[in-house]
């Protein structure tokens, strides 16, 4: 059985209407995994959502609660902090989103994502030969908008 490797970005839309909801629901039909940061991120954006009064408290709680029971495997291994950082070095990123770079890399499943900026930083690095490409063998990602149909 072939699945994707999510992050937060994904994630959220699970549980909150907004573009890409109907493209994000469709990879629950298939193997979702994604490390535990995934956890705290979701929280996080649930959380600044309350703040900008995008949603009330209580459905923050409940779109929490539904995204604990969405069936989201664990990465195992987790990824490892030098992999990660050798990543976030590399593309100048952030080492949480780095984090889900190598976790697609360990589990050899692609990385979808809603997050724009990793895209393309993750697009541009793929296209030179250098530290930056030499960092992504093995990772695959994908723009949650251009999710392939799996069977």
């Amino acid at each position: 059985m072939t699945g994707f490797v999510v992050d937060a970005s994904v994630a959220v839309k699970w549980v909150v209407a907004e573009a890409g909801t109907r493209e994000a629901l469709a990879l629950l039909a298939h193997r979702v995994l994604a490390p535990a940061l995934w956890r705290a991120e979701c929280a996080n954006i649930l959380w600044k959502k309350v703040k900008r009064g995008e949603l009330l408290a209580e459905e923050a709680d409940i779109a929490a609660r539904l995204l604990d029971k969405a069936g989201v495997e664990p990465c195992s291994p987790e990824p490892d902090m030098m992999r990660v950082l050798q990543l976030a070095l590399a593309l100048d990123r952030p080492a949480y989103d780095c984090v889900y770079l190598a976790a697609a890399r360990i589990s050899q499943l692609p990385l979808v994502t809603a997050d724009d900026k990793l895209i393309r930083v993750f697009e541009s690095a793929s296209r030179f030969s250098d530290d930056r490409s030499t960092v992504l063998v093995g990772i695959s990602v994908v723009p949650l908008f251009k999710t392939p149909t799996v069977n």
